[in-house]
């Protein structure tokens, strides 16, 4: 993922969060333009990273101070690559009776204002290719009494993450943010210390039994910005060891106890081979995530019931992976499928089930209950069968990974049992972070927009669907690939997503946001009016 000699600008880059950023970005080959207010450390440990790396003072609630800050990065480097909105003001904790407007107003402009000034600027500036990535926070996602501000603010900065996606996509330049739970930082320490914040409750609340280290979200944010990301535009990733997926009352992880080890010193990360389980692995984007953990040196067991198709790949892949000709609807296959894995292998590390299939054009009084059952069998129940089976193979560190589609936040007409299926699977998806994060395995979906595979251009080719008609409503150009998926599958399997649980990552070009009429290129064709329906599926 290195991508060397980009200048990347972190704000709030002297508080925990803003320290593990800067050096992740570092790490990664970057030059690393650190700023935060004055006082508060940042120009001594700037000059500690050394040249080319630059600390700088200012304060983001002040206008004149981003446009100074920007002036100064674009004399000395020409350039900006890379700009994360980190700095905030945390929550007051003050009743609402008690809040004062100014109070108020304050933390707005800290954490609202100050972004959006900040990628205002930023998008006078930058060149095609360019991220922003705003580090919103889960208390933008959920109720948290006595934040108002602070949640305020935070949940303005993931519409507004939204809302600069679609406008800035037509200049090549990308929209993305984190929302991250609780994280083991300094502050919290000290807020420990006084007595004002209850770090053993939160642990308990968390299916993952502990907060995050700032580590896994400076590296949810690094993967974010780079190339692999280029087709993520829009999305909000949820970073919260599971917290939203939990729906009890009571803890969700009973056996959390003391401060873990990975809060401290972040999780250990893999180590050798692993060994991976795709299904609907013959084509398609399950095809290009194979060949994604193919390429890393995993062992991939390719299923699909077309089963020379899977045999093809797993042959052009190499020796050591395997193909298997299954229908995930049948349970008694799945489960055969399963005993042989763990006779042969003993265990599997990671499940991508990709598997799936759709319903007829036709309107919905039309359809079949046979039909109907057909697709949420293969699509939605055979995953549950799979995900059943695999868990009774896995270890701590194991991962469960649901492909889906984005069509589930934007249903399309007629695709009543499709979109039915992808609803499921989201919450699947949720359900098993909550089961699951106790034991040490995690869930994520990853939901595609209009990919371009196989599938697609068959339907193209009898004029079922017309992909040209959806491009305009597209804000990254073009439709997607299947390696945009398999890079985003990937890294939600690896360690740099270790604190990711139960969310969802849309990778879509930013299709879903709701921009009304062309969100992308808007010198090409407006879409037809069966193309403004038919969803293009992976």
């Amino acid at each position: 993922m290195k991508q060397a000699e980009r200048v990347v600008i972190i704000t709030g880059a002297a508080g925990g969060i803003g320290r593990a950023l800067v050096n992740a970005f570092a790490a990664d080959g970057g030059t690393v333009v650190a700023v935060d207010l004055p006082g508060s450390g940042i120009l001594e440990f700037a000059r500690g990273l050394g040249l080319p790396h630059l600390g700088l003072e200012f304060d983001v609630s002040r206008e004149e101070d981003i446009v100074a800050l920007y002036n100064r990065v674009e004399t000395q480097f020409a350039r900006i690559d890379v700009v994360v909105n980190n700095a905030a003001v945390g929550p007051s904790m003050d009743a609402t009776v008690d809040t004062n407007v100014d109070a108020f107003r304050r933390v707005l402009a800290v954490n609202l204002i100050g972004p959006y000034v900040m990628a205002r600027e930023a998008a006078r500036r930058l060149e095609p290719g360019a991220v922003i990535v705003n580090v919103a926070s889960l208390a933008g996602v959920v109720g948290n009494p006595k934040r108002n501000a602070y949640a305020a603010s935070k949940a303005g900065l993931i519409s507004i993450t939204k809302s600069l996606a679609c406008e800035l996509a037509p200049r090549g330049i990308r929209v993305a943010a984190v929302a991250p739970g609780y994280v083991h930082t300094p502050m919290v320490e000290q807020l420990e210390r006084a007595g004002a914040a209850d770090l053993a409750a939160v642990r308990r609340r968390v299916p993952m039994g502990r907060m995050a280290h700032a580590d896994e979200i400076a590296r949810t944010v690094r993967f974010l910005a780079s190339r692999d990301a280029d087709y993520i535009n829009g999305s909000v990733l949820t970073v919260d060891g599971g917290w939203t997926s939990f729906n009890q009352p009571g803890n969700a992880n009973l056996s959390a106890d003391g401060t873990p080890r990975a809060e401290l010193f972040g999780p250990a990360g893999h180590v050798g081979a692993r060994v991976v389980l795709v299904t609907g692995g013959a084509n398609g984007i399950g095809a290009a995530v194979a060949r994604r953990f193919a390429a890393n040196g995993d062992t991939v067991v390719i299923v699909d019931k077309d089963g020379a198709a899977a045999a093809k790949l797993a042959g052009s892949l190499g020796g050591k992976h395997m193909a298997k000709s299954v229908d995930v609807a049948v349970e008694s296959d799945v489960v055969a499928l399963f005993e042989e894995l763990r006779v042969r292998f003993a265990r599997l590390d990671v499940l991508v089930n990709a598997t799936v299939v759709v319903d007829s054009f036709v309107p919905g009084l039309q359809q079949t209950t046979d039909e109907i059952k057909r697709v949420l069998d293969v699509n939605l129940t055979g995953a549950f069968i799979c995900a059943r089976e695999a868990i009774k193979t896995m270890r701590a560190g194991g991962v469960i990974l649901n492909v889906g589609t984005t069509h589930t936040f934007l249903p399309f007409a007629p695709r009543h049992a499709y979109e039915a299926s992808q609803a499921g699977i989201e919450i699947l998806t949720r359900c098993m972070a909550a089961e699951l994060g106790p034991v040490g395995i995690r869930t994520a979906a990853v939901m595609s927009g209009h990919t371009s595979t196989p599938a697609v251009a068959q339907s193209a080719n009898v004029g079922s669907i017309a992909p040209k008609g959806f491009r305009p409503s597209i804000p990254v150009a073009g439709i997607g690939k299947p390696e945009e998926m398999a890079d985003a599958t990937f890294f939600l399997a690896s360690p740099d997503a270790s604190y990711v649980n139960g969310s969802t990552l849309c990778v879509n070009g930013g299709t879903c946001l709701g921009d009304a009429g062309f969100a992308g290129d808007r010198d090409q064709e407006q879409p037809t009016k069966a193309a403004q329906w038919l969803p293009i599926m992976p």
